[in-house]
C-alpha cells in the first residue's frame, strides 16, 4: 500500500490534514506528498464561490496550482505510483483532479465540511449559489472511493447511496499541541482565571456569546484574564462587548507555530457556542487542541461534543451567555475542580485525540 497525500491544502492553516498524514505514518503506512497550497482560508474560498465576479480570480489561481500538481503527478513511475490518494481538507475541486490523474488508485476524500452547509451557516440562505455549492458537494463525493468525515452527524449528511463509503475520523490534534501541554506551567495560586479563544469568529463559533459572557463576568466582579485570537464575520459585534474590559487581549492573528504554546499558557480553552445547524453537528479542532494543550475545555453541550468529551470537560447550553459566564465563574472560584478538569481532559486527549488514535478507523478501511 502506497499513500499519496495530494491537493492544494495548507497544513499551517488547516492542521487536520497533518493529523491524517501523521496518523497513517504512525500506523506504518508509507505516505508521500504532492501539495501546492492554494493560499486561501475557508472564509475566502466560500466568499469566492458566493461572489460570481470574483470567480475568475479563484479559478485562475486554482488552475495554476493544478498545473503544478499535474506536472509532478505525471512524473511518478512504477513503484512511485500510489495505490491510495488522500485528498486533503477543502478538496472539493482537488478530488476531481485526483480522479483524473490517478484512475487506478483508491481516492480518499477528507470531506470535513460541506460547502453548501458552510454557506448557509454564514448567512447565504438557500438561493442559487447555495444550490450550486450543494452540487459541488455531490460531485466531490461522487469522485471519491472513501469519504472521511469527522462526526456521525456529518456522515448522515452524505447521500444515502454513498454513506457506506464514509468513515468517521475525529479531527484530533497534531503532536505540537501535546508537546505544548507537557511544557505548560502550573497555575499560580491566587492568580486570575486565564481563558483563551481562537477562531474565525463565525456564527458557528458563537463568539458573540463569548463576548457577552466576558462582559457579564466583569459586571459581576469576577476577575478573568481573556485572550481572543482571530477575526471574522462577528468580530465587530464581539468588539462592541469586550472593548475596554480590563484583562482582555485581542490578537487578530497568531502564527500557527506559536499558537499551541499560547493556548497551553491558559487555564481554559473555549470551544464553540453557536446555535446554527452546523454548530450542533461538529466537534471543532480547538476542542481537541485545547485538551491536548492541557487546558480545561469549556464548550457547548451538543451530542457530538458530549460524545467526544464525556465528563472530561465543562459543557454549557449553546447560545447561552449566562451559562458560559456561570461556568467560568465556578472554575475561577474552585482551583481544585479546575485542576481536575484540566487533568481529565489531557488524559482523554492522550488516549483518544492523537493522530494514531483518530486514524485507526481509516487504516482499517484502507486495509480492506
Amino acid at each position: 500500500m502506497r499513500v499519496l497525500a495530494f491537493g492544494t491544502y495548507d497544513v499551517k492553516a488547516h492542521p487536520r490534514v497533518q493529523v491524517l498524514i501523521d496518523g497513517l505514518r504512525e500506523h506504518g503506512l508509507p505516505v508521500s506528498e504532492i501539495v501546492e497550497p492554494l493560499g486561501l482560508s475557508t472564509a475566502q474560498r466560500v466568499s469566492f464561490l458566493q461572489n460570481p465576479s470574483s470567480l475568475p480570480r479563484f479559478v485562475g489561481r486554482l488552475l495554476g496550482r493544478w498545473g503544478a500538481l499535474a506536472g509532478r503527478a505525471v512524473r511518478l513511475r512504477g513503484a512511485q505510483r500510489p495505490t491510495h490518494v488522500l485528498v486533503g481538507y477543502l478538496g472539493h475541486f482537488d478530488v476531481l483532479l485526483a480522479r483524473l490523474l490517478f484512475p487506478r488508485a483508491q481516492i480518499v476524500l477528507d470531506h470535513l465540511i460541506f460547502a453548501a452547509g458552510t454557506a448557509r451557516d454564514r448567512g447565504a440562505g438557500d438561493g442559487l449559489r447555495t444550490r450550486l455549492l450543494g452540487l459541488l458537494d455531490r460531485l466531490a463525493l461522487g469522485a471519491a472511493d472513501v469519504i472521511v468525515v469527522d462526526t456521525p452527524e456529518h456522515r448522515e449528511l452524505v447521500p444515502a447511496r454513498r454513506r457506506g463509503s464514509a468513515v468517521v475520523v475525529p479531527v484530533g490534534a497534531t503532536s505540537s499541541w501535546f508537546e505544548a501541554g507537557a511544557g505548560a506551567p502550573e497555575r499560580e495560586g491566587g492568580s486570575a482565571l486565564s481563558v483563551v479563544f481562537f477562531g474565525l469568529f463565525t456564527p458557528l463559533q458563537g463568539t458573540q456569546v463569548v463576548g457577552e459572557a466576558l462582559r457579564l463576568l466583569h459586571d459581576r466582579g469576577v476577575e478573568v484574564r481573556a485572550t481572543l485570537v482571530g477575526s471574522g464575520q462577528d468580530s465587530d459585534a464581539v468588539h462592541a462587548r469586550v472593548d475596554g474590559l480590563p484583562g482582555v487581549t485581542w490578537h487578530s492573528w497568531v502564527d500557527g507555530g506559536e499558537l499551541p504554546a499560547l493556548v497551553a499558557s491558559h487555564d481554559v480553552c473555549l470551544g464553540i457556542f453557536g446555535t446554527t445547524a452546523k454548530a450542533l453537528n461538529v466537534v471543532p479542532n480547538k476542542v481537541y487542541q485545547g485538551a491536548a494543550a492541557g487546558c480545561a475545555v469549556v464548550t457547548s453541550d451538543t451530542e457530538p461534543q458530549r460524545r467526544a468529551l464525556g465528563d472530561d470537560a465543562v459543557l454549557v447550553t449553546p447560545g447561552d451567555a449566562e451559562a458560559l459566564a456561570g461556568a467560568l465563574a465556578a472554575l475561577a472560584a474552585d482551583p481544585a475542580t479546575l485542576a481536575d478538569v484540566r487533568r481529565a481532559g489531557a488524559g482523554r486527549a492522550r488516549e483518544r485525540f492523537t493522530a494514531r488514535a483518530v486514524t485507526a478507523p481509516l487504516v482499517e478501511v484502507l486495509a480492506r
